[in-house]
Parts: C-alpha cells; structure tokens; sequence
C-alpha cells in the first residue's frame, strides 16, 4: 500500500523568496525543499565551488602538467556507464585541447569488468597507441587496490578520480582525488565522476596558466564548453542534485537549449525525437542517458565513448542510430526478464520480506541493475538482481531503498560472512557484487537478516510525497514551462502533486496507459497514467506531475498521473 503525503511548505521562507524575486509557486517549491535564500538556487558559474577544496586535485593538476610538458602518453580509463563515458569524453577533450597525447580504455563488462583490475592494467600497457605512462582512472578506481600495484609494476604511474565511496584501504596511486576520501573538505560528497573529472582539468587549467603554458598558437580551451558533458552524466548517474551539481546541471542544459553542445549530444537529441531548445533534467535521464548506457550494457562502452568525443556531425549521427538500436534491444530484453521475475515474484510473500534476491540463469548481465530497480520500485523492498558471470560466478546489482544504505548493507554482510563476497561496492542507493553461485542461498539468506535488522518496520512502507493540491489558477502552460526550466532530480525532487478528482472519463491505450479527463471544481483536465493496465473509480486521489502535451502542432496542459488510490463514493 502506498500513503500519500505533503511536504511541509514553510509559508515564511516561501513568503521570504518570493520577495526575493522568485516567482510563487517555485517559491513554494523550493521552500518545500529546504531553499531559504535565493542564493541557494542561484546557478551562475561564479556559484561553483572552488576546485582547490577538492582533496588531491592540486596533485593530480601537477602530475598532468608535467607530464604532458615531458610528451608523456595518457590513458583514460573509464567505466562503462554514462557517468564513465560523459568523464572519459570531458577528460579527452579538455587535455587534447591543453596539448596531451590522450587515450582512452573502456573495460569489457563481459570480459574484464568493473574497474582498474590487473588484468585491465595489463590490457592498457599493451594499448595500441603505445604503453601510457600515466594512467587516470574516471568513475572508479578507488578500490582498484591490485590493479595501481601491477601499473606500478609495469612501470605506469597513476592517477584515480573517482566519487564512490573508498574501503578501508586506498590504493597506492600518485594521486587520488575523490570527494568521499578520508579528509577532503569538499562540501559536494555527491558529485558524479564526470564532475570530479571536470574539476581535475579546472586545477590542470590553473596549473597550466602558472606555468605560462598558453599562448597565441596554443590557446587555452574553453572547458566551461563541456558542461553539456557534465550536465549529462550528472543527472543519468542519479547522484544527489546539491547545490554545486544543480549549477553544474542549470549551466549545461543552458548552453544546451542555446544549441552550444558536442554533436553528439546534438544527435542524441535528434534520434530521441526530443527539442534541445527545451530540454530538461527529463530528457537527459529518460532520453539520452539510457542511449548511451545501452551500449555498455550490452556492448561496448568504446561506441558511446566515440559519439561523444567526435567532432563530427555525421559520425555522430551514425554512432547515435547503432545506440538507439542496442537500447530498443535493450527494451526487449528488459521486458522478457521482467515477465521472468514476476513468475519468480509470485512464489515469494515480498511483502512479508526486508529484501528481494532474484536470479535466473538466461539474465543478461548488462540489464540486472534495470531490472533490480523495476522490482524495487514496485515491492518497495531493496533488491539484487543477479546474472550467470564467469566460471561458476554470478554478478549482483542491487538497488535500495531509504533506510538502507547498500553499500553499508553489504559491508556488514561481508564482515558476518567473510568468504561469501568475493567483490562489491556502490553506494546509498545502488551496489554491484560478485559471488560464488553456490553460495546465492547465503546470500540470500544474510542479506534478508541484514535488511531485517537495518530497516525499521515505517521505512518499509512506501510513502509518496508530494507539494499537495495545485491551485486552480496554476493549470497553465506558463507553469508547466516554469516548472520544466528549473532542475529538478536526485534529491530535489520534481514537483509532485497530489490532490481529488473526479473521473469523468477513461479509457485504455493500447492496453497499457490510462487516458483520463478528470474534473476540480469547474476545470476540466487531461491527464495520462502510463503502465495503467486497468480503468480506476470514478473518484480518486491522485498523485501528478504538471506536464505539456503536444499533438498536431498544439500544445496543451496534461496530468501525469504517478499513483491513483481509489476513493469511496
């Protein structure tokens, strides 16, 4: 069962906003998520958060300076999400733009997986374009112990600039910048790797100018030009929208909406169908980043990179349409395991459980973690998904609720059962491991006990909360535009309403969505429920978000409608 709340709207500091210039109704908002002065949502590039607070960046700044004054040869390392391709394209562009010799190494899910391992490292001296002295690592690296130890071995220095959390140990690198490291001061812990990336190359940028390294026939980059880059693999890793990442995200969707952007991302826009002119926190999570992801979950992370770092439009173009194809493949996969783990579903009481561990043999490994947060989403139960790896393994992606952090969660089912995880790591809201597939039954098992012990019997009912009922006077087009220009994500929720309808209309689309024409008072509204199989009461309360439909070259206001609970007549 689902209960609708309201957030507390704090009519003072609302009251105080809007003084401040902030037109109502976001003043209400952002009161509703704790903004107090219009200097929290202000988004200027001066807002930004100075790069020297970040632990190990003046390091890493060094160590990049000198070594592409010495010729030396660099090699990216990144993961295989568009947190780790957005961080691999800004780091590639930005040191080509200050003279590097760059390239770039994703691993193989399927092959090598996640992270600086030995066996990467060994990948990357016997690279095509020459052995790198230097390797840097983006969007991990952080636990990637053994692996810095075999790049020492062979002779390659390290750089890691990661934002996932740390183990007990660090590995032995040259530098390490991460936000979440034992004493970095940067307020930000929850920057994307992308943004950690970009703050690298705004300390190297500085280091460079120091140093006198610009000139007339070697001008200095404008890197405030990836903040496309930055906006993207910001919100599609769904990391917390803090202040710093909110102008981050507000800086790059405006040079966005400008047309300022790589063309990759212009192609993205393209093929998704969706206007850059208006583009949104939703278009870069719900539109592009599930592209790109697509090929690192089934393929090769090297096609997103590609599309990113080209300069070419038509290049572009072409790489976006073979990424469209892996994500409609995508889809299709997607939906055949969920129908695989409803079966599985329907012989366990979830809701009697603290957990869910669901495995079949024929999973695909590249789309456990989609499957795990679909489950989630639905039973309101952390979940782990899990899929066949190599030799007798199997590979685990998890995702939480709130009231478990799952990296936590793990850490203490590794320290009762020691020889059960062979590997893990994440963070709040999302983890992978890897284990034994003998031991899936332990697994289980612990995990179900660690859930039972961790989450208190109110985090396991979900909660919907909303702003409550939406004025009247506010069912416009000026305040769904409003709305949509702002960011909104991770942490500062997109508005939420909630409020009593009456039903004067339904009918089926497709079998799938729920075409609605509800009533308030004297306004008559269109609102859609996507993934609605079957008709509701002809009284409701509902939960929506304020939308624009477009159709035949006319735009007009919709509901979309997220939870519907009956209600008496």
């Amino acid at each position: 069962m689902t209960v609708i709340v309201t957030r507390n709207t704090y009519p003072r500091h609302s009251w105080a906003l809007e003084q401040a210039g902030i037109p109502p109704l976001l003043a209400r908002l952002y009161a509703a998520r704790g903004i107090r002065s219009r200097e929290e949502v202000d988004t200027q590039f001066e807002g930004l958060l100075a790069p020297d607070l970040l632990k190990g960046a003046a390091e890493a700044a060094v160590l990049l300076a000198d070594a592409i004054a010495a010729g030396q040869r660099l090699l990216i390392v990144a993961d295989y999400d568009c947190d780790g391709a957005t961080a691999c394209a800004v780091g590639l562009r930005a040191l080509r733009g200050f003279g590097a010799r760059v390239d770039y190494l994703v691993p193989n899910r399927f092959e090598t997986g996640y992270g600086l391992s030995p066996e990467v490292v060994r990948l990357a001296a016997a690279h095509a374009g020459g052995k790198p002295d230097l390797i840097i690592t983006v969007d991990n690296g952080i636990a990637s112990l053994e692996g810095v130890m075999e790049a020492s071995r062979l002779g390659i220095a390290t750089l890691i600039t990661d934002h996932h959390l740390p183990g007990e140990s660090l590995p032995a690198a040259a530098a390490i910048v991460n936000p979440n490291q034992h004493g970095c001061a940067f307020p930000s812990k929850s920057i994307a790797g992308v943004g950690v990336m970009f703050y690298v190359m705004l300390a190297l940028r500085a280091e460079l100018r120091r140093r006198d390294w610009f000139s007339a026939p070697r001008p200095e980059p404008r890197l405030a030009d990836l903040l496309d880059l930055v906006a993207l693999g910001t919100v599609a890793d769904v990391v917390a929208l803090d202040r710093n990442n909110r102008i981050l995200v507000a800086q790059g969707l405006a040079r966005i909406r400008a047309g300022r952007m790589q063309p990759g991302l212009a192609a993205l826009f393209r093929v998704a169908g969706r206007d850059p002119a208006r583009a949104g926190t939703f278009d870069l999570g719900f539109a592009l980043g599930p592209r790109l992801n697509a090929a690192g979950r089934l393929a090769d992370m090297s096609l997103g990179i590609e599309c990113l770092s080209t300069d070419d439009p038509a290049r572009a173009l072409n790489i976006v349409q073979q990424l469209d194809a892996f994500n409609r493949e995508r889809r299709e996969i997607e939906t055949a395991m969920r129908e695989d783990a409803e079966l599985l579903l329907e012989g366990l009481a979830a809701d009697d459980r603290a957990s869910l561990t669901l495995f079949d043999p024929t999973w695909h490994q590249g789309v456990i973690g989609i499957l795990a947060g679909r489950v989630k989403e639905k039973f309101h139960r952390p979940t782990f998904a899990f899929a066949r790896g190599q030799e007798g393994e199997l590979k685990g992606s998890g995702r939480s609720i709130p009231g478990l952090h799952l990296r936590d969660a793990l850490d203490h089912v590794s320290k009762r059962h020691p020889d059960l995880l062979l590997r893990f790591g994440g963070h709040a809201a999302a983890a992978g491991l890897t284990l034994r597939e003998a031991d899936l039954p332990r697994f289980e098992t612990a995990f179900e006990e660690t859930a039972q012990s961790l989450l208190a019997p109110v985090d396991r009912q979900r909660t919907l909360e909303t702003d409550g009922p939406l004025e009247s006077g506010y069912f416009s087009l000026e305040s769904a535009r409003l709305i949509q220009q702002a960011v909104w994500g991770q942490g500062f929720p997109q508005p939420l309403f909630s409020d009593r309808f009456e039903v004067e209309s339904q009918r089926l689309l497709k079998e799938r969505h729920l075409k609605l024409t509800l009533r308030k008072g004297a306004s008559r509204l269109d609102a859609i429920w996507f993934n609605a199989c079957a008709t509701t009461a002809s009284q409701i309360e509902a939960a929506f978000r304020l939308d624009i439909n477009e159709f035949g070259g006319r735009q007009s206001v919709q509901l979309i409608v997220e939870h519907c609970t009956p209600l008496p007549v």
